[in-house]
């Protein structure tokens, strides 16, 4: 309480009709003060008093746990909330008298999923615990950026290991490549020879058998080969940096080059492309090579997760949309979808749910899009699906200042006539 309050409440019967009315009218403008302070936080406060019965409540916390209206001090505070996991850890929590920092909720608000961290404390006044004080902090862009941040850690620290694994692994598998092919040379001609030999001692030709054999054994070791070969240039690819050579386009045509080119892929895997390009689509500045590479890598995952679904509709939509100052390019799949636990990872390098997946093709799907100054979001749901959505900036245009014909004194504006 403000000290002047406290002193004129000490000597009220002694006050005047126009000293009570000054009274009053000071603290209203006190509590209106702070009223206003409250829904100006972006943090929700709760208060509730020693019965848990809501006493105050601002408009953050009341629009994160969609409280539509209470009445003050009659209430418990979880009888208000919608929420059911949120409205009995509260009930317990409070029950109990115990402290709370940071508990973390997953909720929807007005429709869309948000991360909240709700913590409790003790209200003391004069030494007695008099109600609690409910803090709630929407969480969700933090984590968001946490997330990339520690995307971004994890590709730098590959950069380093880069150089390393060129000369140890890619230099090896060439020299084993080459001498894969040495050898198949040597027993090409020694089964020539053998043949020769057999056909001059009028036997038959039995060591055909045997040369084919380990022709088929060599050709294995080639092919596994070329595998660990394509996973390094991969690993460089996602770690090397880019030189993006930027030029003006149309994302449509970008898309429907792909689809072309990837066509009779989906149809022989029972996939249906299904096509909803926007016709107004604003040009954006982008590499075509890069992009392509990004959007084959999210229509592969795609095809990958819907060849596990036996029965049902396999169908891939390949959305482009105009945003305002943004050109979104939307990928979604009738897939197995991804679980909820490992969305956050998709994009960290080697993280991989595939049997034979190398885990980085999402992670340059994230570095080119972040080339391009672009967004990736994902969304996914376990059986029904997964949403990829690429947003691309638009070029900035440059804007002039408008010329006023007007006096051309220093502090003229244009005026409406």
């Amino acid at each position: 309480m403000r000290p002047f309050i406290k002193r004129a409440l000490q000597k009220v019967e002694t006050l005047g009709t126009e000293q009570i009315h000054d009274l009053l009218f000071s603290t209203a403008e006190e509590v209106e003060r702070l009223e206003t302070v409250m829904d100006s936080l972006i943090s929700g406060v709760l208060v509730c008093d020693s019965d848990n019965n809501l006493i105050l409540a601002n408009k953050a916390a009341l629009r994160l746990l969609s409280v539509m209206s209470y009445e003050q001090g009659r209430e418990t505070i979880w009888s208000l909330i919608p929420e059911e996991t949120i409205a009995a850890f509260l009930a317990s929590a409070l029950a109990a008298g115990d402290k709370v920092d940071g508990k973390e909720f997953n909720v929807e608000v007005n429709g869309i999923g948000r991360l909240l961290s709700i913590s409790i404390m003790p209200v003391v006044q004069d030494h007695q615990v008099t109600g609690s004080l409910i803090l709630v902090n929407d969480i969700t862009e933090r984590r968001s950026r946490e997330a990339k941040m520690r995307r971004m850690e994890s590709l730098a620290s590959l950069t380093t290991l880069a150089a390393g694994v060129a000369h140890e692994i890619k230099n090896p598998l060439g020299a084993l490549s080459i001498h894969v092919q040495l050898i198949q040379k040597a027993m090409t001609a020694q089964e020539m020879l053998c043949v020769r030999i057999h056909e001059a001692s009028g036997r038959e030709c039995e060591p055909n058998r045997y040369f084919r054999q380990v022709d088929k054994y060599l050709k294995v070791v080639n092919e596994e080969i070329d595998r660990l070969n394509a996973i390094v240039v991969d690993f460089l690819f996602a770690v090397r940096p880019m030189n993006a050579q930027m030029r003006r386009g149309n994302i449509n045509d970008l898309v429907m080059e792909l689809v072309d080119f990837i066509q009779v892929e989906l149809e022989n895997s029972n996939i249906e492309c299904v096509l909803d390009l926007d016709e107004s689509l604003g040009a954006v500045d982008f590499d075509f090579s890069l992009m392509k590479q990004a959007l084959l890598n999210v229509i592969q995952n795609a095809e990958a997760a819907m060849s596990g679904v036996a029965d049902g509709i396999r169908k891939l939509t390949i959305t482009t949309a105009d945003m305002d100052e943004e050109v979104f390019i939307i990928v979604a799949d009738t897939g197995t979808g991804i679980p909820e636990e490992d969305l956050s990872r998709i994009f960290e390098p080697y993280f991989t749910t595939k049997e034979n997946g190398t885990g980085l093709g999402l992670t340059m799907l994230f570095k080119i899009v972040k080339e391009h100054q672009g967004e990736v979001i994902v969304s996914s749901r376990e059986g029904k699906g997964t949403v990829f959505t690429i947003a691309l900036p638009k070029p900035q245009v440059e804007r002039k200042m408008i010329a006023y014909e007007g006096s051309g004194g220093v502090g003229d504006s244009p005026r409406n006539s």
